[in-house]
């Protein structure tokens, strides 16, 4: 229970990662808000979270590409659950395509999803951690915020942009109280390649021997990340699968 008393604040709740990190955080004490699209995914999720703990929780139909929506979830979780003290900015899309196949909408809803819902994650929160002196916030970035492969040029420049913002804040709020934690997944078993439109990618991947990462492995580091000290910041994770079959 080493978050008994703190509340975190989950983007991209209703599954995989979010829903995940969501249980995880809620098992360590953490008050938790699920926050995404889908309420009826929301309200499943935060039905399994109270039959398996005692902490409070709220759900909160949301997009995070809505500046207005994303400064409402925070006004509401601060009214009734008191703060919002971890929040993990989770929500992402994932439209890997090759840049011959010219999906503009698709490019353009990957950085409204995985750069401006960051940033209206940030602004939303960090005027109440400052003001407190208090607080950590988890950046879901990307392997492909590392590296980039064929296919994923426009996914990894919003990863890349990820790493970016959490390296500026990181420096900008190192004396502020406010902790800033980027987290790099590789390939992970989640919905995210479902949405992926280009056939000649989905083939690709067909074709790939590669054995995923489970949603809790990442959801662990999350919650390493930030039950540690208060000394300590955890600047950077990357968890990767070791391609071991059992």
């Amino acid at each position: 229970m080493q978050l008994k008393g703190k509340t975190a604040l989950i983007t991209g709740a209703s599954s995989g990662i979010g829903e995940a990190t969501a249980r995880h955080l809620a098992k360590a004490g953490a008050h938790v808000v699920l926050a995404a699209r889908r309420k009826e995914r929301l309200a499943r999720l935060a039905k399994r979270i109270q039959d398996e703990t005692d902490v409070q929780v709220l759900t909160v139909a949301t997009d995070v590409t809505k500046r207005e929506q994303m400064e409402a979830l925070v006004r509401q979780a601060e009214e009734e659950l008191g703060s919002v003290d971890i929040l993990v900015n989770n929500a992402g899309v994932m439209l890997l395509s090759f840049l011959e196949k010219d999906k503009v909408d698709e490019w353009e809803q990957m950085v409204d999803v995985n750069i401006k819902g960051v940033l209206f994650g940030l602004h939303a929160v960090l005027p109440g951690m400052l003001k407190r002196r208090d607080g950590h916030i988890i950046n879901i970035s990307s392997v492909a915020g590392h590296e980039v492969f064929p296919s994923s040029s426009v996914y990894s420049a919003t990863k890349y942009a990820v790493r970016a913002l959490s390296m500026g804040m990181e420096k900008e709020l190192a004396r502020s109280g406010v902790r800033v934690t980027n987290i790099s997944p590789g390939a992970v078993a989640t919905e995210l390649t479902h949405h992926i439109t280009d056939t000649d990618v989905t083939d690709r991947f067909a074709k790939q021997s590669l054995t995923p990462l489970e949603s809790e492995d990442i959801a662990r580091s999350i919650v390493y990340a930030v039950t540690q000290p208060e000394n300590v910041n955890v600047n950077e994770v990357i968890v990767r699968p070791t391609n071991r079959r059992s």
